[in-house]
Order: structure tokens, then sequence, then C-alpha cells
């Protein structure tokens, strides 16, 4: 399948990662580097895009300004070294971005901020009214008040999740990297890129890798992460390197890099929020039936549920799984783990019967449930 062109997209996350954006030996930023993306940002700018951008180097940045010795952090030092490295990011942002006349807003976000519905939509208003305004949103995640249990671990998910958030048509990772290749690059002379991704099999997400960088969170494998959630909210994902100055002009003039297709269907925001979540809390396998029913626009029915994993409470997210284990789409569940257990694959007149109250008919209804793409091979 032809890959697309970056001409039909109106508003584009990019995503800067650490390894990018910061010089591993001085600490500082890759100023020239910088420059020439704030160049390519500035030229989507004056065409009418609307760009947003999703930036890390904050801990980096003031592990450098406090000069700490290298070396893993406990979470209160990465907290303190995020407090002081988030002035100065900001200030890099808005300085770049101010030079080429370009207004910066900075937003920071945890994970809460987008799994509670209610801060999912103040967050998703704040970006809408900076790009009225012409503004380029800067988000990172608030490293000074996550932890280990709420993070989101790395900015290819958090990118995504604010591309979906924003109801972004695209998302590009910059990374260490070009693209997906069908083997490690590194280790294997003879591995090929892949120029387009159809949908996510097991196959494509085997090709990912682990991390290479010492200042990257993620690696290939939190990539498809991250393009599952793109693609299943409707936003198209990119992967690029970030390497090379001017890295999205080389993009747009045909350069090196893995899409990831979403299909053309409108996603409306609350489905988004769905899609995007990043934490589901178990896993329901369904008949092949119950898969034909859900791509036709049906709720999912106890009856079609033969297997339910995890631990989860009613209004809880879910993933969705076909009997070949491929997965089918995610929402958000009307009863708890244990009671699912129950009703699993019986008929909705008996729910009230085992459980002894009456409860809702569908296990997920279709208002409260995200179908991804059918699963073909790569392009």
């Amino acid at each position: 399948m032809a890959r697309p062109s970056l001409k039909k997209f109106r508003r584009i996350v990019v995503k800067v990662g650490s390894s990018l954006l910061i010089d591993s030996q001085a600490g500082d930023v890759r100023s020239s580097w910088l420059a020439a993306l704030a160049d390519d940002i500035a030229e989507l700018h004056r065409e009418g895009r609307e760009v947003l951008i999703v930036s890390s180097g904050s801990i980096a940045l003031g592990r450098s300004r406090l000069k700490l010795p290298r070396g893993a952090l406990k979470l209160e030092e990465s907290q303190g070294a995020a407090a002081v490295g988030q002035i100065a990011l900001a200030r890099i942002w808005s300085e770049v971005l101010g030079a080429r006349g370009i207004g910066a807003g900075q937003i920071l976000v945890t994970l809460q901020d987008t799994e509670e519905r209610r801060r999912y939509l103040n967050a998703r208003s704040t970006i809408a009214k900076l790009l009225e305004w012409r503004a380029v949103p800067v988000i990172n995640e608030n490293d000074t008040v996550a932890t280990t249990e709420i993070r989101y671990g790395d900015n290819d998910r958090l990118a995504a999740r604010v591309a979906t958030m924003a109801s972004a048509d695209l998302l590009i990772l910059l990374s260490d990297i070009d693209g997906l290749y069908d083997a490690p690059p590194g280790s294997n002379p003879d591995a090929k890129l892949v120029p387009v991704v159809e949908s996510i099999t097991a196959g494509i997400e085997a090709m990912a890798g682990e991390a290479e960088s010492e200042l990257s969170r993620g690696g290939m494998r939190t990539k498809i992460e991250a393009a599952k959630i793109a693609t299943t909210g409707g936003t198209h994902m990119l992967i690029a390197s970030g390497k090379i100055e001017h890295p999205l002009r080389a993009i747009a003039g045909g350069g090196r890099c893995t899409w990831f297709l979403t299909p053309a269907n409108p996603v409306t925001a609350r489905k988004r929020w769905i899609a995007g979540s990043l934490e589901p809390k178990g896993t329901l396998t369904i008949d092949a039936g119950a898969v034909s029913a859900l791509r036709a626009g049906k709720s999912l029915l106890p009856a079609g549920v033969i297997r339910v994993e995890g631990q989860f409470a009613r209004g809880d997210a879910v993933v969705v799984r076909g009997p070949d284990t491929h997965e089918v789409g995610r929402g958000l569940v009307a009863y708890d783990a244990e009671d699912a257990e129950k009703i699993k694959g019986r008929s909705s007149p008996d729910v009230m019967a085992i459980l002894g109250i009456s409860g809702r008919a569908e296990m997920i209804h279709r208002d409260d449930l995200v179908i991804g793409p059918r699963h073909t091979k790569a392009g």
C-alpha cells in the first residue's frame, strides 16, 4: 500500500525524546538540531497546520543543571531533577519557537489526567484553545508528581494518548532509528525497513526490539504499543529518524520511515478516550460469532465471552480478544471480574438468576466499545 503524503494532515503531534534533544555527554540541549527542527515546525505552522509537541528531557536537563552524578536516580531525586528541568525545558521551547514568531504553551500531564474522563476533557479543552490561538502546545509527563505506579513509563505512549486526546490526524515519533525493521538492523545486515503497516499483527509485534539509548525509557516495543493506541483512536502514526537535521522536512520529501495506518472511519471523542486507555485492567476472550457481531456494530453479550482474565471493576477498561488471541477492540466493562466470570457464556436472561440482581444485558455496550482494524499483513 502506498504511504500517505504529509501534506494531507492538518493536526500533527511530534514526539521528541530525551536522547535526541539532550547531548548525553554535555548534558545540555543540542541547539543546532533543535533550531533545525523548529524551522520545520515553523514551516508547517505557516502552511496552516496545527502542531503539538510531546517533549521529554526535564529529568536529563535537571540532572545537568544540578550537576548530579551519573547513574540511576531514586524516585524523589528524579522528581526533584524534573522540577528544575521542567523550567529549563519550557524556556528552551518558548525561546526557539518564539524566535520564529510562534507562541508556546506548556501542559504537564499525569496518567490520571487521561484515565479520568473529566480531567481528560479539561486537558483536551486546553489543547484546543491553544491551537485556536495558533500557539504550539508543548506537553510532557509531570515527572515532579508522577510515581512508578501511575507514570506512563515512556513518552511514546504519552504522545499517542495526547494524539488521540487532541483528535490529531498524525503522530510522528522521532526516534534513534528510522522505522520498524523485520529483524534487528544492528546485528542483521539483511534487515529490511517495513515502510507501511496496515494493522498490528503478532508478527509486527515480534519485530520490536528493546531501547538502546541510556536516555530513552522506551524502545521499539513501546512504539508498537503507541501505534496500537494511536491507530485504534483514529490517528495515523509514523516512526522516523530524529538523528538528522530537519527531520520533518525529510519525511515530507519521502524520507525513510514506517507508517502505521488507521481505518478512515471517524471516531468520537468518547471512543478516542476509551481506545487510548493505557492501563486496561483485564482481558475478555470472545468466540468467533461474537467477533462478527462486534464488527457489525453490536454490543458484547455475556454469551459470547469464553474467557475472563485480570482483576477489574465495573467501568474499567478491558481488552477484547478473539479466539485467535488477536485484539479485536477495547471497552468499558459493565461487570467486575468476579461477576463476569460467573456469567460468561450464558444468555442475558440467565444473568439475574446467576447474580441475583438485574444487571445490564451487555457485558460491554457498543457505545462503550471501540473496535480496532482487521488484521492484515504489513505492506
